[in-house]
């Protein structure tokens, strides 16, 4: 057995006015504890408890939280905001017919809970879970969103079952053309393709240079936050189906390692300057997080591979071949889609790596008989 933690993102349904305006005034109060807090010394800082700000009509639980939240940022010089937060000890979930509330106490000195209905979306199954004891409450915070709907950010954790027994492995390139690419071993592939995303980021792009050209900088942060969020909720969709296709052969997921990436690959000024080509700009790794943690639950295993020569390589027979634009070309003259061999390379990865000394090996296998065998020859997959 595994534990998972999720964080589930529960809008209050409903919320009058009275409450939105009192959690409003109550989150202000409570910056101003964290910003009283940067101007004391660090060594005294750590000493201090919640009975230091008895004056704070806030409870103590929420009080000692943003004392341990404050200490943990050792840069920061002040708070634009500091959200409500407290341990799971000092709230509780419940249902009340077809609604899930949350009951906190949040004042000081006020014994009864404050129960607030939240919308539960597709999160029924763990909120069921919690009222059953069968996951674990962390903390609690109240957040509200730009466009003034306040949330309830709860952190679960709880114990999922190992991975299934797993008929083979499905290989997943990421890349820029196609976002993503499942190959399934010796069957057909998947794609994601990120022609949509391009148009998106030069559209960004553009709007982007126009606002800082009439020096709406506001504006700029706004548009870059909005780009953000859409590219997240491309990575969420992608993942989530990466997860079901896998389900639906019975196999695990291999992804291609690609820590330092960023560092290693080379790019040219004119590719750079192209928000839909540029690899800075593109979340592979978020991709991978969000599809490990949806695997999770469902039981899928998932595990990276080594990535050099992943592309390059004919998913044949391990021999380089050459790769132009969208294209693989073996040896032979064999011709596919590169992102797809690629995935193909890294589905069937089993431990080794091509020889060194490919060209000359190739050559001889070109030119000897090809039914009596080339001593040395690169291993088949």
């Amino acid at each position: 057995m595994g534990e998972l933690t999720l964080t589930l993102k529960l809008p209050f349904y409903r919320l009058n006015q009275v409450k939105a305006l009192e959690l409003e005034r109550l989150t202000i109060v409570n910056t101003q504890v964290a910003n009283d807090l940067l101007l004391i010394d660090k060594k005294e800082r750590a000493k201090l408890t919640s009975s230091a700000f008895r004056h704070v009509e806030i409870g103590s639980a929420w009080i000692n939280q943003t004392i341990r939240n404050t200490n943990a940022k050792t840069k920061v010089k002040r708070f634009k905001r500091v959200w409500l937060e407290t341990n799971n000890q000092n709230f509780e979930i419940s249902k009340q017919g077809n609604f899930y509330t949350v009951a906190f106490n949040l004042l000081r000195g006020r014994k009864g809970r404050i129960p607030m209905t939240v919308h539960q979306a597709s999160h029924i199954e763990v909120l069921d879970k919690v009222i059953l004891g069968e996951a674990k409450l962390g903390c609690l915070k109240l957040f509200k969103s730009k466009k003034g709907i306040w949330y309830a950010l709860i952190s679960v954790s709880m114990q999922v079952a190992d991975s299934q027994l797993i008929k083979g492995w499905i290989g997943v390139d990421r890349g820029q053309t196609n976002i993503a690419v499942a190959a399934l071993p010796n069957g057909f592939g998947k794609f994601w393709k990120g022609g949509r995303v391009k148009g998106l980021r030069r559209q960004f792009q553009r709007t982007r240079r126009k606002l800082q050209q009439a020096k709406q900088i506001k504006e700029v942060k706004r548009l870059k936050q909005r780009e953000r969020r859409i590219m997240t909720h491309i990575n969420h969709v992608i993942s989530k189906q990466l997860v079901q296709f896998a389900r639906d052969f019975g196999m695990g997921l291999r992804f291609e390692d690609l820590s330092g990436c960023r560092q290693t690959m080379k790019q040219k000024k004119k590719t750079k300057s192209d928000a839909a080509n540029n690899c800075n700009t593109w979340v592979f790794y978020q991709l991978e997080l969000f599809t490990r943690y949806k695997a999770i639950r469902a039981g899928v295993p998932v595990e990276s591979v080594p990535a050099p020569y992943t592309s390059k390589t004919d998913h044949r027979n391990g021999v380089l071949g050459v790769r132009n634009g969208n294209w693989f070309r073996g040896y032979d003259g064999y011709r596919c889609n590169a992102d797809f061999n690629a995935a193909r390379n890294v589905g069937q990865w089993i431990g080794f790596s091509c020889p060194l000394g490919l060209k000359e090996t190739v050559f001889t296998m070109g030119a000897v008989d090809p039914e009596g065998g080339v001593n040395d020859s690169p291993q088949l997959v």
